[in-house]
């Protein structure tokens, strides 16, 4: 119920903005293809599609320690459902991307955002491992000494995953450019934009991982950064509503990741990530 209030008061506050904006009228005819964004705000949500690099995952604690080579991942899609996407109680279910910025020039903005991914390792793959497990008085059916040797990674040795996300809170620096300066046509009624960007950022996720039949951790905790470059285009309509679509590729290093209820027991890994995002939005002048 709060989110949908927040979200009401954002469009009710957006509106008035827009409402009280000052008018242009008549004006040169340069204005009609100029762009004009220097001191505006916007906000969208949409959803991602997203893929992962194979990564080494290091697994550490009392009595265990071995690294699992090259496993792969897949992210997890939700099924179309009105009830889901369009649902702002259910706005965290699917993938999603969610951003607020300020134009501090009309080229330049500064924006921050989460992109909430989900990050699913495969069951049952082959995997390489190396390192040793001792563990006492627990599962002690996979006990022994490894060197890069083949394992099956089984649901009752490892399930991991974050699927609440992989979130990467992370602020971006965009140049946005509006086709329709050079092909003169009036950006006040359509606009085209390209934009690229730069991001940095914190991962902030809510691992989900069951370890040698170890207690189950589900929770969230700051485990690592990322850093990530970004181009998309942008069509915004009657200089305010926008729909954009963007392709996102980075890195990200998660140095400290639970995996158990204890403290002694953490997780570490790196691997690069590729987003396909489609979102829709708002830009407003809030200041004069």
């Amino acid at each position: 119920m709060y989110k949908a209030i927040i979200i009401y008061i954002l469009i009710t506050c957006t509106t008035n903005c827009y409402s009280q904006e000052k008018q242009i009228g008549t004006t040169p005819l340069e204005n009609k293809f100029k762009t004009q964004k220097k001191g505006k705000f916007y906000f969208y949500w949409g959803w991602n599609k997203a893929q992962y690099s194979y990564s080494d995952i290091r697994f550490k604690g009392d009595n265990y320690n071995f690294t699992l080579f090259d496993v792969a991942a897949q992210d997890r899609q939700t099924g179309w459902d009105p009830s889901v996407y369009l649902n702002p109680g259910n706005m965290t279910i699917p993938q999603t991307v969610a951003r607020v910025g300020y134009y501090f020039h009309d080229n330049w903005n500064l924006s921050l955002g989460v992109d909430h991914m989900k990050y699913v390792m495969v069951r049952n793959q082959l995997a390489t491992i190396d390192g040793y497990i001792d563990l006492q008085n627990s599962f002690t059916q996979f006990n022994g000494i490894y060197d890069n040797e083949q394992l099956m990674i089984s649901e009752d040795f490892l399930q991991f995953e974050h699927t609440d996300g992989l979130n990467y809170i992370n602020i971006e620096i965009s140049r946005v450019d509006n086709l329709g300066e050079f092909f003169k046509w009036d950006s006040k009624k359509v606009q085209l934009n390209i934009l690229e960007s730069i991001g940095i950022g914190v991962l902030y996720p809510k691992t989900n991982s069951t370890l040698l039949s170890k207690e189950r951790y589900d929770d969230f905790h700051f485990s690592g950064f990322g850093v990530s470059l970004k181009g998309g285009i942008n069509l915004t309509l009657f200089d305010h509503f926008f729909i954009q679509a963007e392709i996102k590729s980075g890195y990200i290093n998660m140095s400290d990741i639970r995996t158990t209820t204890s403290n002694a027991d953490s997780a570490s890994q790196d691997f690069l990530f590729f987003q396909r995002n489609i979102s829709f939005g708002y830009i407003f002048q809030l200041i004069k």
